[in-house]
């Protein structure tokens, strides 16, 4: 199976609830056709770069999850059909982002605070 990773934004018009029900409709369908979801991170509502349907802001939610290849059409399908659904991306994973977005879950890129040093000059 494939690794795959899918952001969609939806329409900011939904109310959080609205659009945890629309996410929890898309992560059954990849679970109902064999998908194993890996992460999933909500981003919340963002600014779009530009208007969609005169809309400034979208409510994104990015999920990364291991399918069939023919499964990917299907959710596609249903991402078109959705009227929820502004725009969507969906990307094949090759092997070196698979290894750094399980360093990304993993913690390993958070800045780590510097210890502070300390300005006393030593005397000789």
């Amino acid at each position: 199976m494939q690794q795959y990773e899918t952001v969609i934004i939806l329409t900011p018009l939904l109310s959080d609830d609205a659009a945890k029900e629309v996410i929890a409709k898309f992560r059954s369908i990849l679970t109902d056709n064999g998908a194993e979801i890996v992460h999933e991170d909500n981003w919340g509502l963002k600014k779009l770069a530009y208007p969609i349907e005169k809309k400034t802001t979208g409510y994104y939610h990015l999920t990364e999850f291991k399918a069939p290849g023919e499964l990917i059409s299907k959710l596609e399908v249903e991402y078109k059909r959705d009227e929820r659904v502004m725009r969507f991306l969906t990307v094949a994973l090759d092997k070196h982002a698979v290894a750094y977005n399980a360093k990304k879950h993993s913690g390993a890129f958070l800045k780590k605070a510097k210890p502070e040093t300390s300005n006393e000059e030593v005397a000789g």
